[in-house]
């Protein structure tokens, strides 16, 4: 028995006062109504109507139910068209996850005007580097930067590459002295981010040829902007995605070393937990992030 389609059912009869017109109304045979009445009464162990050929009425079990399923058919037609809306347009809380350093260098002053173009939603970002359970905690979606992205059952949907450069300050190269080859960075103090899936080893490719090289350093830290921090005191050298670094670079605070190897590459995820159903608060934030993250891919 479908219960919820018998309570349905039941409900009809009794506001129409008949059967037949019940199975009219919800396009049923009268035997296919009579048929979920009898069956919600077996559920029920109780007879809920008085019923003839020509009449029927409600018993007191009858009557005391009626009562109760109305206000509830009522509740739930009320929260079905209360998502109508959600459907349509960006509404309600949308609960995000993402790296500190990348959200700060790359989205923090778009993000403004894409709360401006949705006034219905609210937006709860939550930057942190640790990467959280989506479903256990909560989050619509999260943005995820990965060497590699492990096997789930999370949608992933890739953003863009971030590359590497090896980099320190002139003052720091000065000291220690430039790197040539990746085996000199073995005699560095190098700045480790420790949530990258290469903390203990920086790999580099030049004309087929791969480098893996371990590398060793005083500090070790979980966000790329304290290692960038680290970098401009002249305290090591480090390998970082350039474009937390470009403008240190381009204005001399910074310089690279090793520019003719390849280093290593982290890509850019959105992950969110379903393919079906994806709310438009969920679409619109995927969309905003593909749309300032294409001219980088």
């Amino acid at each position: 028995m479908d219960q919820l389609q018998a309570i349905r059912v039941f409900r009809q009869a009794v506001e129409l006062g008949s059967f037949a017109e019940a199975a009219r109304r919800m396009a049923l045979s009268p035997a296919a109504v009579s048929k979920n009445i009898r069956e919600l009464e077996a559920h029920l162990h109780v007879r809920l109507l008085n019923r003839t050929t020509r009449r029927m009425s409600l018993t007191e079990a009858g009557e005391r139910y009626f009562e109760q399923i109305a206000r509830i058919l009522d509740d739930l037609s009320e929260a079905d068209s209360s998502l109508g809306p959600m459907q349509r347009m960006p509404s309600g809380l949308l609960r995000v996850s993402a790296p500190m350093a990348f959200t700060l260098t790359r989205l923090s002053d778009a993000i403004v005007g894409f709360l401006d173009r949705y006034p219905d939603l609210t937006l709860d970002l939550k930057l942190e580097d640790r990467r959280v359970d989506l479903v256990k905690e909560g989050v619509d979606l999260a943005i995820r930067g990965s060497d590699r992205l492990e096997d789930s059952s999370l949608i992933a949907r890739k953003l863009m590459t971030l590359r590497h450069v090896v980099c320190a300050s002139p003052d720091y190269f000065a000291r220690a002295g430039r790197p040539r080859e990746p085996e000199n960075l073995r005699s560095h103090n190098c700045v480790q981010f420790t949530l990258s899936g290469h903390v203990q080893e920086w790999s580099f490719t030049r004309h087929g040829r791969t480098v893996r090289v371990v590398i060793s350093g005083r500090y070790k830290v979980t966000t790329s902007l304290a290692v960038r921090d680290a970098l401009l005191a002249g305290f090591g050298l480090s390998l970082i995605p350039r474009i937390y670094v470009e403008k240190d670079i381009a204005e001399g605070r910074l310089t690279t070393a090793l520019d003719d190897w390849a280093p290593v590459e982290t890509s850019i995820y959105v992950v969110y937990p379903s393919r079906q159903y994806v709310l438009p608060k969920v679409r619109s934030f995927v969309d905003f992030l593909i749309e300032e993250t294409r001219l980088e891919k």
